[in-house]
């Protein structure tokens, strides 16, 4: 698309140098790009100036809320009048640019805009399993912020992990998926799952002390749209007895991973023991609860 859009790309990273190339060389109709760094030690910084012009800046982590995108969105001075939402790890494809601008020139459109990321994984693009899953995306400068979970449940990580954005209103569906496809590879992918494990159990252990995951945040509806069932289902499973098997069944039976082949078998089993280590981490932070001294604030 040769037609520059008023979008304003807020793209996080940190030591993304194996990703980003692909990801900014899709990213040439926005209309600036910010790459949200964390003071990365390989090229991420420099591949972002120097080969593609965009804006880095470094982001200083101090605790609590606002974290790494939220920060940005309320520090920084967008261009654009609408805010795209990428990982480092993601493509804009150009059928989705083009949605994309037919959409925003809408004068009876939304104010933000969900689609699903296409899940690739171990060189193989995914039509069964369930991974794909949506997200919101884009969105007009000022209508929307991530959720304010309770802390401390961030165990070190200074961006959103899976926090949803909140927006008032209506939210409209785009058709075009983005291409999800991480490029590190495996051994990367599991010690990023085993760190996102140790914040999902604080961040259950929190839910089921206090009934709720924050302060703000996205509320669980059977009938709503895709994140607030995703809530709403989740609300639910965390409490069953068997989750690891029921995601693995989910995933691989119901949701037909095994037509995937020998990639479809991984993703699964890995996605069935993150659950097994979020629950072991929730009954090792319990047990080290159970045996401080009375009286102690741990």
């Amino acid at each position: 698309m040769s037609k520059q859009l008023p979008i304003s790309v807020l793209l996080a990273a940190k030591n993304e140098e194996v990703n980003l190339r692909k990801c900014l060389s899709s990213l040439a109709p926005a209309q600036e790009i910010f790459v949200i760094d964390s003071h990365s030690s390989d090229h991420t910084a420099t591949i972002a100036t120097d080969e593609f012009g965009a804006k880095v800046v470094q982001f200083y982590y101090t605790g609590g809320y606002p974290k790494k995108r939220q920060w940005a969105l309320e520090n920084l001075e967008f261009a654009g009048n609408w805010i795209l939402l990428v990982d480092a790890d993601e493509e804009v494809p150009e059928s989705l640019w083009q949605e994309l601008s037919a959409v925003i020139d809408d004068p009876n459109g939304y104010d933000a805009y969900m689609t699903r990321k296409g899940f690739h994984f171990l060189g193989r693009k995914f039509r069964f399993g369930g991974f794909s899953h949506s997200a919101l995306v884009l969105f007009r400068k000022g209508t929307c912020r991530f959720e304010e979970l309770f802390e401390d449940v961030s165990g070190g990580l200074d961006m959103e992990v899976h926090e949803r954005v909140i927006t008032i209103g209506k939210i409209g569906v785009l058709k075009t998926p983005l291409i999800h496809e991480d490029f590190k590879g495996l051994e990367a992918y599991i010690d990023r799952h085993n760190k996102y494990s140790t914040w999902e159990a604080r961040l259950r252990s929190a839910y089921f002390s206090k009934g709720a995951y924050g302060q703000s945040t996205i509320n669980p509806r059977l009938f709503g749209n895709a994140q607030e069932r995703r809530r709403f289902f989740k609300r639910l499973v965390i409490r069953a007895p068997f989750e690891p098997a029921i995601w693995f069944i989910y995933h691989y039976v119901v949701r037909l991973g095994f037509l995937e082949g020998w990639p479809g078998y991984v993703a699964c089993r890995i996605r069935a023991q993150y659950i097994f280590q979020v629950r072991s981490k929730m009954r090792e932070m319990q047990s080290r609860q159970d045996s401080l001294p009375t009286g102690s604030n741990g």
